[in-house]
């Protein structure tokens, strides 16, 4: 199972994820400018972040969004940064967040676990319901793929739905993460978590504990840790024995250098101090 190498590589590197979540504005002006085309340019800083933190991260999510914004050139970069993390002998998470259902997410599934866009794991939306997922579960299956589905997210606006309580008196989300995990049970691995996983904010606190033991199972992908507010202590409730989930972080990486004074020709090393400097915490904060 695709979840076992994740679990190890969590073991080995750390629980950061880096968030290839590239604005063009991030990228330092005078290296920027050194490139004839903005593409080519956003591709160079992608692989160098990649260069720099391969050893210290546990994988990588690239949001198809920054790439989609650029057109057919920036799409030839998410493909091409996808396959630079492949041949490094890393995990990708491809940050898709699709949720149709029937033919179309069979379409879905094959664009994104096949052929120009393959990745090792998707993130999807199930709240048009639980049909949205299984056409992605043969891929699970049977190619070594695996899922991180929405189940709390780091966002403000979660309150607006995923909080709103059932007939059962559980909120939506408690029931979406318990039918992610009965899905989820065809598909665990030697590590003890499916690779069905789920995405839950690591920016809403107050019950995270409840959900660690409730889904007991489920590996987390954590967002909202730096730019959002969530700090290492915040993550650490949403791991098991110092395992369990990877911490993506996107912002606070790729724009370390403006924290220093002409940071900019040294981005990559800047990136690289930052993503330890983030690991190391959350490792002390998982022992405390």
């Amino acid at each position: 199972m695709i979840i076992d190498r994740l679990f190890k590589s969590v073991e080995k590197n750390g629980h950061v994820c880096v968030g290839l979540d590239t604005d063009l504005g991030y990228l330092p002006v005078e290296f920027r400018n050194k490139f004839m085309h903005d593409e080519h340019a956003l591709l160079r800083f992608n692989q160098m972040i990649i260069d720099a933190t391969y050893d210290v991260s546990a994988c990588y999510k690239v949001q198809i969004a920054y790439y989609e914004a650029l057109g057919l050139k920036g799409l030839k970069v998410y493909k091409d940064t996808l396959n630079y993390i492949k041949n490094k002998g890393c995990l990708a998470i491809a940050d898709i967040k699709r949720g149709d259902i029937a033919k179309t997410a069979q379409m879905y599934a094959k664009a994104h676990f096949e052929g120009d866009f393959e990745s090792d794991f998707i993130t999807v939306n199930p709240y048009m319901g639980m049909d949205s997922i299984e056409p992605y579960l043969p891929y699970i299956k049977n190619n070594e793929k695996g899922l991180f589905s929405l189940v709390r997210t780091s966002n403000k606006g979660a309150e607006d739905i995923e909080y709103i309580e059932s007939k059962e008196n559980k909120r939506v989300y408690d029931v979406v993460g318990e039918k992610l995990l009965k899905i989820g049970e065809e598909f665990i691995g030697e590590c003890g978590y499916s690779s069905v996983g789920g995405v839950v904010g690591c920016t809403h606190i107050d019950d995270g504990i409840k959900m660690r033991k409730d889904l007991e199972n489920m590996f987390f992908l954590i967002p909202g840790y730096g730019a959002q507010g969530g700090a290492a202590k915040d993550v650490a409730i949403y791991l098991k024995n110092g395992n369990g989930g990877v911490v993506n972080a996107s912002r606070s990486i790729l724009l370390a250098y403006k924290k220093v004074e002409n940071g900019g020709a040294h981005f990559d090393q800047l990136a690289r101090k930052e993503t330890i400097k983030m690991r190391d915490a959350i490792r002390k904060a998982t022992i405390e």
